[in-house]
């Protein structure tokens, strides 16, 4: 992939309307689920402008895409080409619902281990660094492109899936490991327990903590934690199993991720809508893969909520990942997102880990926190700091429970502290 940089506007505008056009041109007729979606919009390779795009285009949905797999098991309709050319099977986490299956070819998946590239390359990593990925290597797409992605550049590769978290240590610790690939709350599990193991990480050789699958990495109290346990550099980056890795942290500043434009065409708009959102307005983030051909998404509804900048190095998302379309909770009149708990949370010390629990009480959400200390004298002052923490941050009274330590489970992928009662 170029380096897209130090690339203008309307370059970047252009080359994605030279991709879009060739992904067209590829998908009709030869993809049925999006011959039927566009041929009605007439929308074909001939397209004027990446506004018009926009403008007639209709919209991808998980929901869309759940329902063609049912109906057309087990891969659904949205394939380019003859399943026999595929080579690389993946599937969702099912965080919002069903998992779904996805193929890719080799060219497929070559296109997206070069945005990993792009990624590694931004974050400073090269042939010299040894690399560990704590990660489990199941179905979940994951860092899998990036093992690939590290590979081919050279780096010295540890694959860290089947190993309890002590064997995970000892391996980085052993082999002078210099990068870390893992989930934020993974990172910290493993600082956790280090402390446990009695395991000095101040003689750790790691420089860089990459991390993606949670908004962690870009909300500053939990960057904060990683960086004083590690005394590493934390590096946030994310992706989804539809799409591929679609931004990484700003060279600028740390809390904002840039979209790799020339691997796809990105807007912002009002959720429920067509219309675009103004500068630094909330919005939700629609994208099209404009190299993905063997399993493309065309404006595809993420239900990832961002605030967009336009800066001369590209379009930047302000606070990374604010949230989901589908997980903010109105509590009393607040809009409350998982990353803003996550941040309050991760502002006070003494917090080891958290669930938050959801209720309704005729039909008004209520939420309620679990805490779990580091160690069992911290119970009444913790107590206060997080209800005054949350009060002053969100306006909101939320009653604090403290749980017994070890009590509340720990997650090597994306953790899931919000609980429905």
């Amino acid at each position: 992939m170029a380096d897209s940089l130090s690339t203008g506007p309307r370059t970047i505008a252009a080359i994605q309307l030279a991709h879009l056009r060739s992904l067209l041109g590829s998908l009709r007729p030869a993809n049925s689920f999006y011959e039927k979606k566009l041929g009605v919009a007439d929308i074909d390779k001939d397209i004027a402008t990446l506004e018009d795009f926009s403008l007639r285009c209709p919209f991808t949905t998980k929901e869309e895409l759940v329902a063609d797999h049912q109906a057309n098991p087990p891969y659904g309709t949205n394939l380019t080409f003859p399943v026999e050319q595929y080579t690389r099977i993946h599937q969702t986490s099912g965080t919002t619902g069903k998992p779904l299956r996805w193929l890719d070819t080799p060219d497929d998946w070559q296109w997206m281990v070069d945005s990993w590239k792009e990624i590694f390359r931004a974050a400073g990593v090269d042939e010299k660094d040894r690399v560990l990925f704590a990660f489990s290597f199941g179905p979940f797409i994951g860092f899998w492109l990036a093992f690939d992605a590290a590979t081919q550049m050279g780096c010295l590769c540890f694959p860290g899936g089947g190993l309890t978290t002590v064997t995970r240590l000892r391996i980085l610790m052993e082999n002078e490991a210099t990068v870390l690939c893992c989930t934020p709350t993974y990172a910290l599990r493993l600082a956790e327990v280090a402390g446990q193991e009695g395991i000095d990480l101040k003689e750790n050789k790691l420089r860089k903590i990459i991390v993606a699958g949670e908004p962690g990495g870009s909300i500053e109290s939990t960057r904060k934690r990683l960086e004083e346990a590690w005394d590493a550099q934390v590096f946030d980056h994310h992706g989804m199993t539809e799409v591929g890795p679609v931004t990484y942290q700003w060279e600028g500043k740390a809390n904002y991720l840039k979209v790799m434009e020339e691997a796809y065409y990105a807007e912002v708009i009002k959720p429920g809508t067509n219309d675009p959102v103004t500068e630094g307005e909330e919005g939700e983030l629609i994208l099209t893969t404009l190299g993905r051909t063997g399993s493309p998404l065309i404006r595809y509804r993420t239900g990832d909520l961002v605030r967009s900048q336009r800066h001369e190095e590209g379009l930047l998302l302000a606070g990374g990942i604010l949230g989901r379309t589908d997980d903010m909770v109105i509590v009393r009149g607040v809009n409350v997102y998982p990353s803003a708990i996550e941040h309050i949370m991760r502002s006070v010390d003494g917090v080891a880990e958290y669930q938050v629990i959801t209720t309704t009480n005729e039909e008004m959400a209520e939420l309620s926190l679990r805490v779990e200390p580091a160690s069992e004298d911290l119970g009444q002052v913790l107590t206060n700091e997080i209800e005054t923490a949350v009060r002053g941050n969100l306006g909101l009274r939320v009653p604090v429970e403290i749980v017994p330590p070890d009590s509340l489970p720990r997650f090597e992928l994306k953790a899931k502290r919000w609980i429905k009662e």
